[in-house]
């Protein structure tokens, strides 16, 4: 899926049954995975191993996932990611003010766990990596180029960034909000139709005339399919 040999996942839960199915998923994808069934073991491993990402269940016995996320991000430069088996938002509010870099409900897809620890990896630790493949994209930070089917795209910085997000992200839909908010900013005072224009563009340069690539989710945003 990814070239992401190197990267230290912290995997923390009570259920045996779902460390021992994340740990042999994560290992297959080429990642260094420790485990931890409750959360003294959790800190006490964050120092020794010092993880990337941990991927964190909020209900566990003693000390539970919120207190446990509140001392990882006072200790650390770590990306969380919380599970919950509760469809609260005062829940996913409560993680996400405490630190908590993103969050997913039980049960969930495998592979959208990985796309969103690669998503957060790339976001926190860019310089890891100096060239990413993704499918038939190569990303290039540091050129700050984008080659698809080993053709170089010719973009604009906008379109960049833009594509970018796209592709970490494949098979996640994002909304036109969240599109603005990480490539335009928070503080940005245009109009939403801005990313359809710059989605348009972009699938001109892939030639993606019958959107397979760029896949446009009715009311919801966009999403990018890898062949």
């Amino acid at each position: 899926m990814h070239q992401l040999k190197g990267i230290k996942i912290l995997v923390v839960d009570d259920e045996p049954n779902i460390l021992q199915f994340l740990e042999l998923g994560l290992q297959n994808e080429g990642f260094d995975v420790r485990t931890a069934q409750d959360g003294v073991k959790a800190i006490t491993l964050l120092k020794e191993f010092q993880p990337h990402v941990v991927i964190l269940d909020v209900m566990m016995p003693g000390m539970d996932g919120f207190e446990v996320c509140r001392m990882l991000k006072r200790m650390e430069n770590v990306a969380v990611i919380m599970l919950t088996a509760r469809d609260e938002v005062d829940d996913r509010v409560k993680g996400l003010m405490l630190g908590a870099d993103d969050y997913m409900l039980k049960p969930f897809s495998f592979e959208e766990l990985l796309a969103r620890i690669y998503a957060r990896v790339r976001n926190q630790f860019p310089n890891l990596f100096g060239e990413v493949v993704v499918g038939p994209f190569q990303i290039d930070d540091r050129r700050k180029e984008i080659k698809f089917n080993e053709r170089v795209l010719e973009l604009s910085p906008t379109e960049y960034e833009l594509l970018k997000l796209l592709v970490l992200n494949h098979g996640l839909v994002l909304s036109k909000r969240m599109i603005l908010d990480k490539v335009w900013g928070y503080d940005f005072g245009g109009e939403e139709n801005i990313v359809e224009v710059y989605i348009r563009s972009l699938r001109d340069k892939l030639n993606d005339k019958e959107h397979q690539i760029i896949r446009t989710i009715r009311g919801s945003g966009y999403r990018v399919e890898l062949s």
